[in-house]
């Protein structure tokens, strides 16, 4: 087994990182295609999909989920299904179309995914283990993926190089966010990538040592 490769495609006006998985056999896994979908497919060079992931229910990270499931499905022949995040982001995802319309990014679509993720789960995805981990704050249902085999998070909103995720929205929740971070990620070895929704990736030994946020609370 050769490991997993990755693309990084920034979507939105937001610039949020799409992130293509993939293996040696051209399977992959698109985790929180926010929009630009033509522009995600055009990045899959022929690859079958067998799952779309989202980390949280934000428009930028969920707003393409539906259209890109609708176009691989009817490419591929088979349902492509849409897993995550926790059942608590709902009310996010059944929102999107508004939070788009309201920022004028027409198109993006409402989703309800195919099947909620829990805290503690493991799925079994071109050929590898990714533990689901709820880290709410950003969003409360918020869920990162570890791809401890590869030596990866995918971290959505959560944790950021030298920053961590907004948490000032109505249901943002700032002390949930770190302690979520410290117990979920922090735990993780340092030289683990951190994959996250915006920006560069870091590791969680660069956090470890130069997030100021982190080691001011």
């Amino acid at each position: 087994m050769s490991g997993l490769n990755i693309k990084r495609v920034p979507v939105t006006p937001l610039r949020q990182n799409c992130t293509i998985i993939f293996n040696s056999e051209d399977h992959a896994v698109v985790v929180d295609p926010g929009g630009d979908v033509d522009t995600i497919i055009s990045q899959l060079d022929g690859m079958t999909v067998d799952m779309i992931l989202l980390t949280h229910g934000h428009f930028d990270h969920a707003g393409g989920a539906a259209e890109l499931s609708e176009k691989l499905t009817k490419k591929q022949g088979r349902k492509v299904e849409v897993w995550g995040p926790d059942e608590k982001d709902l009310f996010l995802l059944k929102a999107i179309s508004a939070q788009g319309n309201a920022l004028g990014l027409m198109g993006l679509q409402d989703i309800i995914p195919d099947r909620f993720l829990t805290d503690g789960e493991e799925l079994d995805l071109l050929g590898y283990r990714f533990e689901v981990r709820h880290v709410p704050g950003h969003t409360p249902g918020h869920v990162v993926f570890i791809d401890e085999a590869n030596g990866r998070a995918i971290v959505g909103d959560t944790l950021f190089r030298g920053t961590v995720g907004r948490t000032d929205f109505p249901y943002g929740d700032f002390d949930a966010l770190i302690s979520g971070i410290k117990k979920n990620l922090m735990n993780l070895p340092d030289e683990t990538i951190v994959l996250c929704g915006h920006g560069l990736p870091t590791t969680i030994g660069e956090e470890r040592k130069n997030n100021p946020i982190l080691a001011r609370y």
